[in-house]
């Protein structure tokens, strides 16, 4: 490349990321530890290793993502043309932005991708790439990853120049983020040590394909060395040790001012670089407090159960419980991808089996959406599920003021000084955590203001929260918001939980 830079690693860890040979290679830390930088050198490095065609140049594509635009043009993008400059080769900044660098070593394509531009990302997924980058990968779904592997090592030079040994060297897929909740698919794959048994499947599945790709022989050798891994996944240090990465490019005192106001959560995910809820974004539910509604329990086994659905093609449900005094208790979740209603009615009624086949069920309540028709037969979700022994009823609303308001007037009274609402972590981590901050409405960006989109975002967690939702309008919770009243006995009307 005709433009010369000089680049000094931050840290130990950056340079294990940097030469990493795994074909999926994740770098988490703290803010201001160089992971932006890092992941841009990552590319040029790349391209770098790539083999000299007849013309003397090396041809690589690679794909960078993000999750939104407007975080991919402020902050990658500008931090890519802070060591690759705009004037360098082409750079076109719409549809997609596209960086091409064309001289006497080098044919070079970069592609600029945001999740938030769905035809863009069609568009590159439908690509043969070098190599990819995903920036700030917690707040992608890991089906993008899988997507990917299967477009990242195909691309070739134009036929006129390649050489018939031509190899994709090192195809990878890099991934550069702040640390994520312990939910979260990285998660489960980095600490597949300390995983639970929900994630053992995900885990050995890994493990499983590791080992075919160790015994298939292409060209000669296996498609991964005996030491090569499949997934990898660094952690730089707590931004407050010694040990702390890219101090000598901040100002002093940055991690101080940056820790200034905020809460302990936040420090935890940003500063020392832990797994954590932050939110981002204005939570649906800022009642929730998780010292006082994350709870473990045991439901009574003489008492009844209660379930909650929400439909869509990510179907979710909640199984819980209202205690004798009252209170609400959301003891298990079962969350999907991509699953039509038959086969979530399968899942679900295997987990009833399994989990807690002696209680009776009291109620099944689901989206109201549910009772329109879908597909070419004409049937409803309800119809789907009760064939598949799943008997759920609609709720009698679905206006998101009174859903959101069952939850919530429960979260916000004591009864015998336990709250009303709670939540078992280890039996609902995705509701749980939806609830402490990623169930949310996105912020509007809009220059100067602080707003917010009136609807909650769909992800990943909204799912299981609107599901526990329609479990406790099934209950009657929505007629107590709609009364206005919060009832008798040991109920503490407009208690505030702090």
């Amino acid at each position: 490349m005709s433009h010369s830079y000089e680049y000094h690693s931050p840290g130990p860890m950056v340079d294990r990321f940097l030469f990493s040979d795994s074909f999926v290679v994740g770098l988490r830390g703290p803010l201001g530890s160089g992971k932006t930088s890092a992941g841009c050198i990552s590319v040029l490095h790349n391209a770098q290793q790539q083999q000299p065609q007849l013309d003397g140049r090396r041809y690589s594509r690679y794909a960078i993502i993000r999750n939104t635009y407007p975080e991919l043009t402020t902050t990658t993008i500008k931090s890519w043309h802070h060591w690759v400059p705009e004037s360098l080769g082409h750079w076109k900044a719409q549809g997609p932005p596209t960086h091409h660098i064309i001289d006497s070593e080098m044919n070079m394509e970069v592609i600029f991708v945001s999740l938030d531009r769905p035809k863009d990302l069609r568009k590159v997924l439908g690509m043969e790439l070098t190599g990819a980058l995903i920036e700030e990968a917690r707040e992608v779904d890991k089906t993008l990853i899988d997507g990917l592997t299967g477009r990242v090592g195909r691309f070739q030079p134009p036929k006129t120049v390649m050489r018939k040994d031509y190899e994709c060297v090192k195809p990878q897929i890099r991934m550069t983020t702040n640390s994520p909740e312990q939910d979260h698919w990285w998660y489960v794959l980095a600490e597949s040590d300390t995983t639970t048994a929900r994630n053992e499947e995900l885990v050995k599945s890994v493990l499983a394909a590791e080992r075919e790709m160790r015994q298939t022989i292409v060209n000669g050798k296996p498609l991964l060395g005996p030491k090569q891994r499949l997934f990898e996944f660094l952690a730089q240090p707590d931004a407050n040790s010694p040990d702390a990465e890219n101090l000598p490019n901040l100002p002093p005192g940055y991690y101080q001012r940056l820790a200034a106001g905020k809460s302990e959560e936040w420090i935890k995910v940003y500063v020392r670089g832990e797994y954590g809820f932050v939110q981002d974004g204005r939570p649906v539910y800022p009642e929730y407090r998780e010292h006082q509604h994350a709870k473990i329990f045991e439901l009574n086994p003489k008492l009844p159960i209660t379930i909650g659905i929400d439909f869509g093609n990510t179907p979710a449900a909640v199984i819980g419980q209202r205690s004798f005094t009252g209170i609400q208790r959301a003891r298990w979740e079962v969350v999907s991808e991509h699953m039509g209603a038959k086969e979530f009615a399968i899942v679900l009624r295997g987990f009833l089996n399994a989990t807690c086949p002696n209680f009776d069920i009291d109620s099944i309540t689901g989206d109201p959406a549910g009772t329109g028709e879908v597909g070419t037969d004409l049937v409803t979700p309800f119809q789907i599920m009760k064939a598949n022994g799943i008997e759920a009823r609609p709720a009698n609303t679905n206006d998101p003021t009174v859903r959101r308001e069952a939850v919530a007037n429960k979260m916000t009274q004591l009864i015998d000084g336990e709250a009303a609402w709670q939540v078992h972590p280890q039996g609902c981590p995705t509701l749980r955590a939806g609830m402490a901050g990623k169930y949310r409405y996105k912020r509007v960006q809009i220059a100067g203001s602080e707003q917010y989109h009136q609807k909650p975002d769909k992800n990943m967690h909204s799912h299981v929260c609107e599901a526990e939702q329609y479990r406790l309008l099934g209950m009657g919770e929505g007629k107590v918001v709609l009364r206005g009243t919060i009832g008798k006995g040991r109920i503490r009307p407009a208690y505030s939980i702090t």
